[in-house]
This record gives C-alpha cells, structure tokens and sequence, in this order.
C-alpha cells in the first residue's frame, strides 16, 4: 500500500463527492465531534441541524474541523480534513437567499436532513421548526490517499 498527499482538485473532487462528514468542534478545551450530512458548493459546506450541543458550541467557538472519508477498502481509501469557519443562516430577509440555496443543495439527497434532524430521545412538540441551517466556509484543506502499489503503478 502507498499513500500520498492530495492535490487541492482531489480534496474537492473527494468532498464533493461525499455527503457525510465528522464535525469536530471545541469548548472548554474539550473536543466534541459528530456526523453531519452536508452539501459542498464552491468554498463552502451546508449543512443542517436542530438546537443542541453542537449549535452551543460553534455559537461560542466558530472554528471548525470536518473529516470527509472516502473508503473503497482497507487499502485503497481517501481522507480529507477541512479546517472551517461556522456561520449560522437565519431565517432572515437578508440571508432569504442563502437559505434558499443550502435547501436546494441539501434537498438534492433524499435523506438529507438526517442526522441533523433526528435525535436518540424524544423533542417537545413546537409550533415553528427550531431547525437551523448553517454554512462552514473552507478555511484550508489537506488530504491524503491509499492505493495499492500496483495500482499507482498503472497509473
């Protein structure tokens, strides 16, 4: 097995092509990380969640980290880590349109609102939706591949 750094095409190609992500950010020193389904356009991921720890914490600390995985086998996967800026889209007029267009990208998978949307215990019922949508603009990018040495050979 080889691996090799990836160029910045290969980390879009490869973040562009996945929807699931680990979201990893930090309060207190205190590192906290979970799946989040997202949509990639240009320099930036959408995403979508309802309230809870995450929101607290990118709320009080904006500094994100996401590894996107590509795994094909145990020997020939990619792996990506975006450093990211969390910027929360509020149903507002000014943001109307930025809204519109995390939908529009995220509605493109059919399951796209989980897991943000779904929680291990039972939510109060509500008369508006607390959903919230939210931007990570990319900061940098890095990534890393595994392949077969007879594979890079054909290559």
């Amino acid at each position: 097995m080889m691996i090799r750094e990836m160029t910045h095409n290969e980390c879009a190609a490869t973040i562009a092509a996945q929807r699931l992500a680990r979201l990893a950010c930090a309060e207190n020193d205190c590192p906290y990380v979970v799946p989040i389904s997202y949509a990639y356009s240009a320099s930036r991921l959408f995403a979508f969640s309802m309230p809870g720890k995450k929101l607290d914490i990118l709320h009080a600390n904006p500094r994100a980290c996401l590894l996107v995985d590509a795994l094909e086998t145990r020997h020939k996967w990619k792996s990506v880590i975006v450093d990211a800026l969390f910027h929360e889209l509020p149903d507002t007029e000014e943001l109307h349109d930025e809204r519109l267009k995390a939908w529009a990208l995220l509605a493109k998978d059919f399951d796209w609102w989980e897991p943000g949307a779904l929680k291990p215990q039972p939510q109060p019922v509500v008369t508006t939706s607390p959903h919230v949508f939210f931007e990570l603009q990319i900061l940098a990018m890095s990534g890393r591949k595994a392949m077969s040495e007879t594979t890079e050979l054909s290559h």
